[in-house]
């Protein structure tokens, strides 16, 4: 017998998903565009063009063939959107709404939240918030943060500007709260960039991966997620998942998952207000906190 230790921070149910549902399945894209480009090079005067050009053909082609895709499957996305690319592309998050997916916010300029103040910050979030209410007349809507890094003092910004859940951290593989807020989980494993990004730059570590390998990685960790009940949070990129070799993969993904009827495909939102409104909203509560780095220690010598 599989005896567990009685520590509320070790110890915790399965998680709960509706109608009987083994696992939950999100198909997000973070719509980065040239934000990221926009962010790093901050205040340099930049006369490359090929990344731009690489990253452009997100909204000219990549979104408009992945929602096509996801479409031809009756599947809603969640697409995480920085404002800087809404203001630069105001036809997009119309068009998400429109073909029924959900909108949420990626900060401003794509930036590192752990890399700024907390003035900065806030100006940049209020910032996204109203470039969204401008063009969909949407607001109080999910977070994903640049880069998945988040903060304390943030997370207690976004309940105070009514920001509904946040999807950056990855504390449990299903929906819980931390500080107050519903995180929906992210995964590396399932994060296309992790495979696949490549501008030809100096911030690339390897050249893209085999994507028949990828697949077989990515339906693993939907087999697992299946399994053990949690969530397979799949994370592309416009610019990176809209070319047709991935979208073939993605295809493939898709027919895999679709074999199940025990699989609950959902937006984040809808996660989340499962989540807010079922009996795991008081199972699965944690704290967000800094870790203790400053402790006596000595150095020793190889």
């Amino acid at each position: 017998m599989n005896h567990m230790h009685d520590d509320s921070r070790i110890h915790f149910p399965d998680y709960i998903w509706p109608e009987g549902k083994r696992c939950a399945v999100t198909f997000s894209m973070d719509l980065d565009a040239e934000s990221p480009y926009l962010w790093i090079h901050r205040g340099q005067q930049m006369r490359s063009l090929g990344e731009i050009e690489q990253r452009r053909y997100g909204p000219r082609q990549g979104v408009k063939r992945v929602v096509e895709l996801l479409a031809e499957y009756g599947i809603s996305g969640s697409f995480f959107v920085p404002g800087v690319v809404a203001s630069t592309y105001p036809g997009l998050l119309p068009y998400l709404v429109e073909n029924g997916h959900e909108i949420a916010y990626h900060g401003y300029y794509h930036e590192r939240i752990d890399a700024i103040g907390s003035d900065l910050a806030r100006d940049y979030t209020e910032k996204v918030i109203e470039v969204f209410r401008q063009q969909t007349g949407q607001t109080g809507l999910g977070y994903r943060a640049p880069s998945w890094e988040m903060t304390i003092e943030l997370l207690t910004l976004f309940k105070e500007l009514g920001i509904s859940y946040d999807s950056s951290l990855m504390g449990f593989d299903h929906p819980y709260d931390v500080n107050g807020l519903v995180e929906i989980p992210t995964q590396w494993m399932t994060d296309d960039a992790l495979y696949f990004r490549y501008t030809n730059s100096a911030r690339d570590k390897t050249h893209p991966a085999n994507p028949v390998a990828v697949l077989e990685s990515w339906i693993e960790e939907f087999e697992g997620a299946r399994k053990y009940g949690g969530l397979c949070m799949l994370t592309i990129h416009d610019w990176i998942s809209g070319r047709p070799q991935r979208l073939l993969m993605l295809e493939k993904f898709i027919r895999h998952i679709r074999q199940y009827n025990d699989v609950w495909i959902a937006r984040a939102d809808e996660l989340a207000r499962w989540h807010q409104a079922s009996a795991n909203h008081n199972r699965f509560t944690t704290a967000g906190q800094h870790i203790q780095t400053q402790f006596p220690f000595s150095e020793v010598n190889p």
